[in-house]
């Protein structure tokens, strides 16, 4: 486990860890970084002159214990952009820090991204979604309590992030435009972060509805709040795999179900992806 926030994920292991990257696929600065969830991750094989680095190479980085998470940093050219993504995420239930949660973005930020995309696996509250529905992220509501910026300010850091905005406007508009290009239907909604590791109860489930939840899951919003307070520019999008427990029956929920449904939407999710990135300024 994690030892607390303290400078340890903070702005200059950051730039260590950049470093290391550096000296593993070159010095081009990437116009976005990107964070692949549950499932997704199969978007690092769209990449061409493609460099990968294990996460176990990466001072800072754990190695993910999560199924669909494989763990390699992959750099490269994306429709024609210097881009790098994660195949695989640090999720707070496998006992990390919220500050570790966070540090992809800050790593990103030192490798000279301006740009985060997150993407995720989630439960869908709003009673019009369907399995492998792909939600744009509008807003996000941290259920959780946890923080990522906790501790003492870092270097470059804003103490008080304005978050009234937290995934750009022209961003999601370039996502939709992108959509309408490739055919892949998307919706627009609410993300709520759950610490998991137990799935939502019916009644948590509920209450997330009412609080105007669209889509429940376990990560990203560390990400996203860190990458606010460093001034990235962020998009999102959730692939709706299940229906949250409680919406239509109390089926049991399963991971491998969530895999499954993931990889179903995932070309889609991919040529989506690959539009927007072709856009970015």
């Amino acid at each position: 486990m994690s030892t607390g926030r303290n400078g340890q994920y903070g702005s200059q292991a950051a730039a260590n860890a950049a470093a290391t990257i550096r000296n593993r696929i070159g010095t081009e600065q990437p116009v976005v970084g990107i964070v692949l969830g549950s499932g997704l991750a199969g978007l690092a094989d769209r990449f061409e002159n493609v460099r990968r680095v294990e996460y176990r190479d990466i001072p800072g980085f754990p190695v993910p214990t999560v199924v669909g998470h494989p763990g390699v940093l992959v750099a490269g050219t994306l429709a024609g952009r210097h881009a790098v993504a994660l195949a695989g995420r640090f999720h707070m239930y496998e006992g990390h820090d919220a500050a570790l949660a966070g540090f992809p973005a800050r790593v990103f930020a030192a490798l000279g991204a301006d740009v985060l995309f997150v993407s995720n696996a989630a439960g869908g509250i709003r009673r019009t979604f369907r399995p492998g529905d792909l939600m744009v992220i509008a807003d996000h509501v941290n259920l959780t309590g946890r923080n990522p910026l906790l501790g003492p300010v870092e270097a470059g850091d804003l103490r008080f992030p304005d978050m009234s905005e937290p995934y750009d406007a022209d961003l999601r508009a370039t996502l939709h435009r992108a959509g309408k290009r490739t055919g892949v239907v998307l919706v627009e909604g609410v993300y709520g972060w759950a610490l998991g590791p137990s799935y939502e109860t019916p009644t948590e489930v509920r209450m997330f509805e009412r609080l105007g939840v669209d889509a429940v899951g376990m990560s990203t919003v560390p990400e996203v709040i860190a990458a606010r307070a460093i001034g990235m520019r962020v998009a999102g999008v959730s692939c709706v795999t299940n229906l949250a427990c409680g919406i239509t029956t109390n089926t049991p929920l399963d991971h491998k179900e969530v895999l499954a449904v993931a990889k179903q939407a995932a070309g889609r999710f991919e040529s989506l992806v690959l539009e927007w990135v072709r856009d970015l300024a």
